[in-house]
């Protein structure tokens, strides 16, 4: 009896670190830096007017905002070097982007660019969005 007992304590005692690890390791993922993949494209003709606003206008109203503009890129596959944008942001954490994001969107200097940019036809075809969180491993951190 005295074994199983000490069994059982062991068990429950695993179990309630085990928990504890856990809620902390959701707590702290959703406050941890994320960043965010975004792959944009271009209507027909239009990736150098989706250049110029971000280079002219967008980049700039991002930090505004609060998001960090790590990188842009233009893929070097001929059935995407036409039309597609990539660029990376980091935000503190989830919540901090969709702040930001709502800012951004929200923002009247965004709103006018986005009229004048597209004042003849939509410039921007599609967008595709993806969160992450760096490894333990990677440099970006």
């Amino acid at each position: 009896m005295n074994n199983f007992i000490k069994a059982a304590a062991i068990s429950i005692s695993s179990l309630l670190i085990g928990l504890g690890a856990g809620i902390f390791y959701i707590t702290s993922a959703q406050d941890q830096k994320v960043f965010e993949l975004r792959t944009y494209t271009a209507t027909p003709g239009n990736l150098d007017n989706l250049h110029a606003r971000f280079r002219d206008h967008t980049t700039r109203i991002f930090r505004k905002h609060g998001m960090e503009v790590i990188g842009y890129w233009s893929p070097t596959d001929d059935d995407e070097s036409e039309d597609t944008l990539v660029y990376l942001l980091g935000h503190d954490s989830r919540d901090a982007a969709d702040a930001s994001w709502q800012a951004f969107i929200s923002d009247p200097e965004w709103s006018r660019v986005a009229e004048e940019s597209n004042r003849n036809g939509q410039i921007l075809g599609g967008i595709e969005a993806k969160y992450m969180v760096a490894t333990d491993y990677s440099p970006m951190q």
